[in-house]
């Protein structure tokens, strides 16, 4: 028989399964009612009240000149992210339409994507299919006018301002919610890099604008405006077509390298992105916020060129220009564009590199408003005539054409040509000297022959040999090349000039085409970075050179990428191949020497063409004046090529400007580079170059 303790022992364990049984039973419905009854309900209650995932934005890695100005870096700067809250329609859009013109008001800008203006109503893109695409995209009958579809996204997004401006506000913003993806703990940014005035009326009047954040974030700037814009290139919002390759490691409102360095180095560039975590209210309010994962900043680009230098270059190309074109040689010309490259002839590093005109790469980090890239289309401000123009590169090719003669046994050091004026083959060209002064320049060596640019020695020279001997020395000189640069855009010129006679004309080379091609006319093309190869091997006795803008890559830690892997990522991101290597001339020092006597001769001795523009300079350089035909209304090119100091070489300057009238009055612009370079204070030419003959007629 159980004993009374016994009996009291059991009735507490039943009664304390029986609680047990009864608290399980309870959670069981709690959990139900959570879980199925409410869920959704207590779900979005429940992230509302907590704390929101947001992205940290790493900032991009600077980009130095070689003495470590900074050339691209990033400030601290203020953005507008938008999470989305437990609100009603009416309420968000009045939201949105207060956060829009407070931006306004201080002169903020945001993001506007909305391709459709009022007053009047319009699609921003004028190309009918992309219109029918996005119409098609937002599902809007692909016939519906712009008003229509502003209607239609109206209505989608229960807009009931009437004023069509003001609901275009708040269009542009629901418009990019949707294009971005929104929700309560993804958010979307609204605006960038907005002023101190701005984020402290947003904090203070937090209540009228719910679920918004302002987030501090690296914003890239460029410190000397326009300095080097070809070369660094500018960065914008990152397209649809870019972010569905590169879901991974960027977001719909990231930014991304579009041109120059900045496209060719993104990956080095862009750095790792850490995470902030955002306290927010039921009602929207922000109630605080911390890092829970760190940024990592980009890597940090070591470039080859002198900020100085570039600066020096690109004022003095630009103040030249506009020289010529008002008139300041005597006679105006239609010049208003140009480059200008100074290299080092040893290394292949680049220490200056101009075109004109430049554009201010700031101006596209947040959008570049239509009128401003119009501007910048019209004036072909984007492209970059230094490594992408191409020219026909007038008497600055003889070099070519005399070391093809000397190494083939054409002729000798020694062969004389006696220059009567006309010549009496093919269809009888005359000198450009001849065309001046109706008469010759009489005999002449191959030296002489380069310092007075002498065409009819040069159509001698293709008379006894042939085109095809030029074609391969201007090949072992890497012209028609790509010289490999570390930037896009690059193009090769025309080098073959049998087989594009061919096929532009359809019709076989003529002797006719040899007589203008060795003066540098005809089919020949080539671009300013590739002259400056050629004049540098010119001036270290043919050695092969490895064109390039970075000296080094340095990782947030100080550490150094290798010079493999760098040149790795370049060739993948830009399609290089070998092509682009350049090997050693197979020349004889003494022909390399002769045509630099020759060149020598053009900026020292009397009769040079460019003999009165160096003549004060103080120092001993060899250089090449070139005026190439357009075709275009008797339009010139004018060139000028060369290298300094003439008895140990340190730079090649190459100048290019289109319309210049002649070589000539291009030379005075390679000069001031020069004396830049050099740091000289030789007095500057004031005669009137129309004045000077062995001048104005260079070619």
């Amino acid at each position: 028989m159980e004993d009374k303790n016994t009996r009291s022992e059991k009735l507490r364990y039943n009664i304390i399964t029986i609680i047990i049984y009864i608290v399980g039973v309870i959670l069981l419905i709690q959990l139900f009612n959570l879980q199925v009854v409410h869920g959704e309900e207590y779900r979005e209650t429940s992230n509302t009240r907590l704390s929101r995932e947001s992205t940290l934005k790493a900032a991009r890695g600077d980009i130095t000149d070689a003495l470590g100005n900074k050339l691209v870096t990033t400030k601290t700067g203020f953005s507008l992210e938008l999470y989305k809250t437990k609100v009603d329609n009416q309420t968000f859009n009045t939201a949105i339409l207060n956060l829009i013109e407070l931006l306004e008001k201080n002169e903020d800008n945001y993001i506007d994507n909305l391709p459709i203006t009022v007053e009047p109503y319009a699609f921003t893109s004028k190309n009918e299919e992309t219109q029918k695409q996005w119409k098609r995209e937002n599902e809007i009958d692909e016939n519906a006018s712009a008003e229509e579809a502003f209607q239609k996204l109206k209505e989608k997004y229960e807009i009931q301002e009437d004023d069509a401006k003001k609901a275009r506000k708040i269009m542009v913003v629901r418009y990019e919610i949707t294009k971005n993806g929104f929700s309560n703990i993804k958010p979307v940014t609204i605006a960038k890099d907005i002023s101190s005035t701005s984020v402290s009326q947003i904090k203070e009047q937090s209540n009228r604008f719910p679920g918004t954040a302002v987030i501090t974030e690296p914003i890239v700037t460029y410190p000397y405006g326009t300095l080097a814009s070809h070369i660094l290139g500018y960065v914008s919002a990152i397209s649809a077509e870019e972010y569905e390759t590169r879901k991974e490691t960027y977001q719909m409102n990231d930014i991304i390298g579009k041109t120059g360095i900045q496209y060719t180095l993104e990956d080095y560039l862009k750095g790792q992105d850490g995470v902030r975590q955002i306290d927010m209210s039921v009602d929207g309010t922000i109630t605080g916020e911390y890092i829970t994962k760190e940024a990592v900043a980009g890597n940090n680009v070591t470039l080859t060129i002198d900020a100085n230098l570039q600066k020096e270059t690109e004022k003095i190309l630009k103040d030249n220009i506009h020289k010529l074109a008002s008139g300041k040689y005597g006679e105006k010309y239609d010049a208003n564009a140009g480059a200008a490259i100074v290299m080092n002839v040893k290394t292949g590093e680049i220490l200056a590199l101009a075109s004109y005109p430049d554009y201010e790469p700031e101006l596209f980090i947040n959008g570049i408003s239509e009128k401003k890239l119009a501007e910048y289309n019209k004036g072909k401000n984007l492209y970059n005539r230094a490594i992408s123009g191409t020219y026909a590169p007038g008497s600055t090719f003889k070099m070519v054409v005399a070391t093809a003669a000397l190494e083939t046994g054409t002729i000798t050091t020694k062969t004389q040509i006696n220059d009567t004026g006309l010549y009496p083959r093919g269809y009888h060209p005359a000198c450009w000297y001849y065309t001046q002064y109706h008469y010759g320049h009489g005999y002449l060596n191959i030296k002489q022959a380069i310092q007075k640019s002498c065409n009819y020695f040069f159509y001698e020279l293709g008379y006894r040999m042939g085109i095809d001997p030029v074609i391969e020395y201007a090949k072992k000189f890497g012209l028609g090349n790509k010289t490999g640069i570390e930037l896009s855009g690059e193009e090769d010129g025309i080098v073959e000039l049998k087989d594009y006679c061919k096929d532009v004309t359809g019709v076989d080379w003529q002797f006719g085409d040899t007589l203008s091609a060795v003066i540098g006319q005809s089919y020949n093309s080539y671009t300013p970075i590739q002259m400056a190869r050629y004049i540098s091997m010119i001036a270290n006795g043919g050695k092969q050179i490895d064109v390039t803008l970075i000296k080094a890559i340095t990782d947030s830690e100080g550490n150094q990428i290798s010079k493999e892997k760098i040149e790795q990522t370049v060739n993948s991101k830009l399609g290089i191949d070998n092509s682009t290597t350049v090997k050693s001339l197979d020349v004889k020092e003494e022909t390399l020497a002769t045509i630099r006597k020759g060149m020598k001769g053009v900026t020292s001795e009397y009769g040079g063409t460019a003999y009165y523009i160096f003549s004060d300079f103080g120092m001993d350089i060899a250089g090449k004046t070139g005026s190439a035909e357009t075709g275009q209304d008797n339009k010139v090119n004018g060139w000028f090529t060369g290298f300094a100091p003439y008895d140990d070489p340190e730079i090649a300057v190459v100048v290019l400007i289109e319309n210049a009238g002649s070589g000539g009055n291009t030379a005075p612009t390679a000069k001031e580079i020069m004396q830049a370079y050099f740091g000289m204070n030789a007095k500057k030419v004031t005669e009137d170059v129309t004045a000077i003959p062995s001048t104005q007629t260079a070619r």
